[in-house]
């Protein structure tokens, strides 16, 4: 369905340029959206591999070991359901903690793995149930130490300190991903009370 709109908004963008008169402008922002993609895409691959590279280094060392230990009491009682060790529980702690220092694309994987463990907890169900909903939400909010592609478009764009964005952002995600737990929770024991699973 995006691929569609997507198509839909683009196809009525060129076909408005040609009634109006502005293909000239709509080839030249299409050559610089694709120059400025570029750019961005090599100031992402250069951060995302320094920080991959600085986990592979944490893995080796036994760190990321130490803080799935660190993490799993309070990952034990946000999910329950699973039993400690299922393979779920360590591809919930592996994309906690890719989350945690800002890898969003080396957690998709690991969010994907543990949700298709979550349906085999499931009994392969097609309604999600409560720990793939409580992933989920974990997930979108996820609390971030350090904003890795947000610090990579700054660093792209020249800011004068790119890092300085660090403080607010484990604020905005602390509150985010608190009050994602709580709204989690609440219709979870709403449902409860009226009796539905």
């Amino acid at each position: 369905m995006i691929n569609i709109i997507w198509v839909l908004m683009t196809v009525v963008g060129i076909v408005f340029a040609m009634f109006n008169g502005t293909m000239a402008q709509v080839n030249e922002a299409v050559f610089q959206g694709a120059k400025e993609a570029v750019t961005i895409c090599i100031g992402f691959i250069s951060i995302l591999v320094f920080w991959l590279g600085l986990m592979r280094i944490a893995q080796d060392a036994g760190l990321l070991e130490k803080l799935a230990l660190l993490f799993k009491p309070i990952v034990k009682r946000l999910f329950p359901e699973v039993p400690s060790d299922h393979p779920a529980m360590g591809y919930i702690l592996s994309n906690m903690i890719a989350n945690l220092f800002g890898l969003g694309n080396a957690a998709t994987p690991m969010g994907i793995k543990a949700m298709e463990q979550l349906k085999v907890l499931n009994g392969g169900s097609v309604e999600a149930s409560r720990s793939m909903i409580t992933f989920l939400v974990i997930n979108t909010s996820s609390l971030t130490l350090i904003p890795t592609t947000v610090i990579a478009i700054r660093m792209t764009y020249d800011s004068a300190a790119p890092t300085e964005i660090v403080g607010t952002t484990l604020l905005a995600t602390l509150c985010s991903t608190l009050a994602a737990i709580g709204i989690d929770r609440f219709f979870y024991y709403r449902r409860s009370k009226k009796g539905v699973k």
